[in-house]
């Protein structure tokens, strides 16, 4: 049966993106591109395919699609550069079956210029087709935010830009399928930068506020507090809050590699954020101090492995790391994740706790990473000895705050 839209890459951004389309009623297919992991249930996935999704693993099935876009993941490689190797593989698939009038659309996060000057080349010399001319080739920077109950495909707007006007209006007419709103950029490296632009904001709004914990904690000041009565400036300001660090799939870029400038926010907000991990460490041992305990052979439980609260995905999440540094620090590590069954660093597994408030009440020292909602934070700060909360989730006096 022939679809009208084939995703390309089953990851965080494409399964997503099926999921909208096959829930506005677009036959589609998705095609994997390599070992991906996506945030949708399994329930979820069940009533896309009872709906008519169809993965498949045969190329041949690209050429027999109106719509196609690549969803591939564009991770950082060994030299900090994003690594294009599975859209580079997605790119090669498709051009091999692309179809006159196909409509082609890059949703991968990718610096400036990707579409036109590694995407474009890569379809017109496998296919014989020309960009523009004979098939339409569009960007459009991703927003996904999994496990928003607020914001999903219908009123998230899409920024689009096409190869031309043509291209735009094309790729416009598919999303507009899926959304209340189409915004048109000037075109693909005006897209394109949007997404860096987005994904940057974010980085450097959590690197200040994390950098404010460390300030206020310090000084002795509330920070949960004073971003509480921030957040109600009606203008020139949006709350961000600290924690253990920043994860998810999204790829901070300062772009040297391509302009040979850095962007030096971004830079030291990456700086910042990737210095979290430690502090919480650090924090960790001194409160074991102040109350008569070492680090090592400390009990230490982690609550919350996950990268996002309710959510399974661990991609980037900062546990990995703290758990690591606790353990160089003689310290004996369990967790407890409603989301994670089982769970390794360094391929050592950390021992699961099965009864929450026990494990709390044993451990000499409990720190909240995750606020999942299933847990009980006012139960758990009674139970446990010592609990340092890294998310601000705690009532006001019931825990150490980061």
């Amino acid at each position: 049966m022939p679809a009208d839209l084939a995703v390309i890459g089953l990851g965080h951004l494409g399964l997503p993106l099926a999921q909208a389309a096959v829930a506005a009623g677009i036959p589609t297919l998705g095609y994997r591109t390599g070992p991906e992991a996506g945030s949708l249930t399994a329930a979820e996935l069940r009533r896309m395919l009872s709906r008519g999704f169809r993965p498949t693993s045969n190329p041949a099935e690209l050429g027999r699609v109106r719509t196609a876009v690549i969803c591939a993941p564009a991770p950082r490689g060994a030299g900090g550069a994003l690594d294009l190797t599975q859209v580079e593989a997605a790119a090669r698939a498709l051009a091999e079956r692309l179809r006159p009038h196909t409509t082609v659309i890059l949703e991968s996060p990718v610096p400036p210029g990707t579409t036109e000057d590694f995407l474009r080349p890569r379809l017109e010399e496998g296919s014989g087709l020309r960009a523009g001319r004979d098939f339409h080739l569009a960007y459009s920077p991703s927003r996904v935010d999994p496990g928003n109950r607020d914001f999903g495909a219908a009123n998230i707007p899409k920024v689009i830009g096409g190869l031309t006007p043509a291209c735009t209006e094309s790729a416009a007419a598919f999303y507009g399928r899926l959304t209340d709103k189409v915004v048109r950029a000037r075109g693909p490296r005006e897209a394109e930068t949007v997404q860096v632009l987005e994904t940057n904001y974010r980085q450097v709004n959590i690197a200040l506020v994390n950098e404010m914990a460390v300030l206020c904690h310090d000084l002795g000041v509330d920070l949960w507090d004073v971003v509480r009565c921030a957040e109600t400036k009606p203008f020139g300001f949006q709350a961000f809050r600290p924690g253990p660090g920043v994860g998810g799939h999204a790829v901070p870029q300062d772009l040297a590699g391509l302009t040979g400038r850095t962007l030096r926010m971004v830079e030291l907000a990456q700086q910042v954020n990737s210095h979290m991990p430690q502090y919480v460490v650090q924090r960790a041992a001194t409160l074991l101090n102040e109350h008569g305990k070492s680090a090592r052979g400390a009990r230490v439980l982690l609550l919350g492995v996950t990268y996002k609260p309710d959510l399974a995905d661990q991609q980037g999440s900062p546990a990995h790391e703290i758990a690591l540094r606790l353990m160089e620090l003689g310290a004996s590590i369990s967790y407890h994740d409603p989301h994670v069954p089982a769970w390794s660093v360094l391929d050592r597994p950390i021992p699961r706790a099965d009864s929450l408030y026990e494990a709390a009440a044993c451990a000499d020292l409990t720190i909240l990473l995750q606020q999942h909602r299933t847990y009980d934070l006012q139960g758990l700060s009674v139970k446990a000895q010592l609990l340092l909360d890294t998310r601000g989730a705690t009532p006001t006096g019931a825990a150490h705050r980061l």
